[in-house]
Parts: C-alpha cells; sequence; structure tokens
C-alpha cells in the first residue's frame, strides 16, 4: 500500500518501473504549480510539455510515429494515467484525449491517416478528439443518429456530438456517423475530420465542475473525403469498442491516482490534527475509515493492472475492463468522500487538494460508461462464458 509499491507486483516489467518512477519525478518538478485560468491554454500547454518531454510517445503505437512499441503498451498508459491524475486531474486529461483521439488512427488507421496524425500526437504539436456521443447516443452508442451519405469519392456529414472532450481545440476528431450498411451497430463508420471542414461548427461550450475543454458540435453538409474514413464501412462500432478496450482500463487507472493523492490528504491530516488530547489519527473510527480506503485502492489496482496486462498479452478483455473501470472509479468516489470526511468542514472549503479531488472523480463514473454501463457488459460477459462453457460439456 501506498508509495509506489505496487510497481514490484508481476505484472510490471522493468521498463515500466523506470517509466513509473521516472514520470513522478517529472511531474513533482512539473505539475506542482496552478494551472492558468484559461483552461483551453492550459490543456495545449500541458500538450506541448508532454510532447517535449517524450510521455506522448505511450499514447500511440508504431515505432515508425514515435512510439517505443508497434502496439499500444495498455500497462504503459496507466501507470501514466495514474501518475498524472495523483498531480493533476487536468494533466490526466490531457494526456488520455491524445491516446483516446488517436487511438482508433493506431489500430484502424491507414499509412498515410498514420503518417499524418500520429506523430504530431506524439510531438504534441496536435491536439486529438474522439466524437462518439450525442444528445440521445452516450452510453447505447448504438443509437446515434449523426449521418454521412456516400457522395462519388466523399461522405456528406449532418449532425450533431455532445459531451466531446478537446472540443474546440482539437486539431482532428475521430467522428463516428451513420452509414446505413445495416441496422444498430451495424451501419456505423469512422472518420478522421478536421474543424476547418466547411460545415463544421462549435455550436457551443459546455462547462462542468471538474473544468476541461468539452464542446457540442454541429455538421450542416460537411464533406469529407473518402480516402479520411477509418477502416471499412459499416464498422465504426468495432472501431469504436476497440479503442474504448485499451482506454477504459486506463480510467481506472486514472480512479487509482485520483484515490491515491486523497489517501496521503488524509493520512496527513489524521496523523497532525489535533482533537481532544490525541490526534484524529489515534481514534478508531478514523483508522477503520483509513484501513477501508487503503484496502480498497489495493482492491482496485489489482483489478486494473490485471485488465492492463492481459491486454497487452493479446486478450480479449472487455469484461475485465469493465470490472476495473467500475469497481476503481466508485472506490474512489468513497475514498474521496472519507477524506472529505477527515478533513471536516476545510474538506469543503475552495481551493483545498480534496475539494477538488472531489469535483475531479465524478466525471469518471460516467464518461466512458456509466457505471451501470459496466454492470451489464460484466454480467453479459459472465453469463455469455458460462453458457458456452455449458454446451462445450453436454
Amino acid at each position: 500500500m501506498g508509495g509506489r509499491t505496487h510497481l514490484d507486483w508481476p505484472f510490471f516489467e522493468p521498463r515500466h518501473r523506470s517509466l513509473g518512477s521516472d514520470l513522478d519525478a517529472w511531474a513533482r518538478d512539473h505539475l506542482s504549480g496552478a494551472h492558468e485560468k484559461d483552461t483551453d491554454e492550459a490543456c495545449r500547454k500541458l500538450v506541448r510539455q508532454f510532447g517535449e518531454a517524450g510521455w506522448l510517445k505511450y499514447a500511440i503505437g508504431g515505432t515508425a510515429y514515435g512510439a517505443p512499441a508497434d502496439s499500444i503498451d495498455t500497462r504503459a498508459v496507466c501507470l501514466i494515467r495514474e501518475t498524472l491524475a495523483s498531480y493533476s486531474g487536468l494533466a490526466d486529461f490531457a494526456f488520455a484525449m491524445q491516446g483516446l483521439g488517436s487511438g482508433a488512427i493506431t489500430l484502424f488507421g491507414s499509412e498515410v491517416q498514420k503518417q499524418e496524425y500520429l506523430t504530431r500526437v506524439a510531438e504534441g504539436s496536435a491536439i486529438a478528439a474522439f466524437a462518439l456521443s450525442e444528445p440521445d447516443a452516450g452510453s447505447d452508442a448504438a443509437a446515434l443518429c449523426c449521418q454521412a451519405r456516400r457522395d462519388g469519392d466523399s461522405y456528406v456529414v449532418n449532425g450533431e456530438k455532445t459531451w466531446i472532450s478537446n472540443g474546440g481545440i482539437a486539431d482532428f476528431y475521430v467522428l463516428f456517423a451513420r452509414t446505413g450498411e445495416a441496422p444498430g451497430a451495424r451501419g456505423i463508420t469512422a472518420f478522421v475530420i478536421e474543424p476547418a471542414t466547411p460545415g463544421f461548427e462549435i455550436a457551443g461550450r459546455i462547462e462542468v465542475i471538474a473544468p476541461h475543454p468539452l464542446a457540442h458540435l454541429r455538421f450542416t453538409d460537411c464533406r469529407i473525403p473518402a480516402s479520411r474514413r477509418l477502416g471499412e464501412p459499416g464498422h465504426g462500432f468495432k472501431v469504436a469498442m476497440a479503442t474504448l478496450d485499451i482506454f477504459r482500463t486506463s480510467v481506472a487507472a486514472a480512479a487509482l491516482g485520483l484515490a491515491r493523492r486523497a489517501l496521503e490528504q488524509a493520512l496527513s491530516r489524521a496523523t497532525s490534527r489535533k482533537m481532544f488530547g490525541q490526534t484524529l489519527a489515534d481514534f478508531q473510527l478514523t483508522q477503520a475509515k483509513l484501513t477501508g480506503m487503503a484496502t480498497g485502492i489495493d482492491a482496485a489496482a489489482l483489478l486494473t493492472y490485471r485488465a492492463a496486462w492481459l491486454r497487452d498479452l493479446g486478450r480479449r478483455v472487455t469484461v475485465e475492463a469493465a470490472m476495473a473501470k467500475m469497481t476503481a472509479t466508485e472506490t474512489a468516489q468513497q475514498v474521496i468522500d472519507a477524506a472529505v470526511q477527515i478533513f471536516g468542514g476545510l474538506g469543503v472549503a475552495s481551493g483545498q487538494p480534496v475539494e477538488g479531488l472531489y469535483r475531479e472523480i465524478r466525471p469518471l463514473r460516467i464518461y466512458e460508461g456509466a457505471t451501470e454501463v459496466q454492470q451489464l457488459i460484466i454480467a453479459r460477459g459472465i453469463i455469455k462464458a458460462f453458457q458456452e462453457s455449458e454446451q462445450s460439456t453436454a
């Protein structure tokens, strides 16, 4: 428990241990100060810093484009997100969106598309975004309505997207639209689109409790060359889910980073706060609370890095990633709430670290699949596995 002792777990290789230690030292020097009041500019600055320091090369796959390996190292991504989140929620966001926004290009892009975008993502010279959610299609991604109609060598896009992270500052968006090859999930296609494209509009910005760039997008007769299509027509849902399978586990890691910071804050407060002739930490009620916090973090970390390790072995980890995401985000919410309680009134004072953590953790239980969606994924997965096992032994 605590510190970086989890790096000794057998899930990790020496290169992961070095990465974790090096990034922690870098973050201590570069992320301790306050961010600019302008969130957009703060994100742009963070992306540039990450690119210059070499951290963004882990957000992509392909040695030809600057990555350390041809495939994305999920454990490395998770370690980076956990570390960054423990210092700054906005820093974690800025790194994560470079990976999520370009992950589909790593997995399904043509050589031309990879050459055009991945190197720039790794350098921090291009900001990426992932445009999937719509006003009436969030967790149920197969219900999206944004249309892309084939017209010669182009697709004409009409519709809207919302809750799009990096909306308004991204240099390119991976866009998912309905192309109609089949009903439901089988009729969606992925594209890469740039904001200068005629018909592309930032229809509005969205303010949330943990500030980061977020926008509502609108497309009106927006023409995209067919060469900007990612993968095959009608395979967009597969593209989206494969990308989320990588980065959903990393959401769990970000939650771990927030939770570890909260536990550190709680321990510092409990061991220094004088009350009734002793410290707060001397009370058994406080000790029980701290015990639950530490145990929950380690349990969530084991699920998180199991999922990352299995994915790096080439296993499909839809269920394992859902378990990790659900457990880590829900546990982190409980840990941070307990930390606020230990701080008492000071815990809800604006500008206090635990108050900021309280705002940072809440969105993680919703984005990239709310907790309730993870429950459905897990249940369907274990039921299917049981039925297949029964059939094989019948």
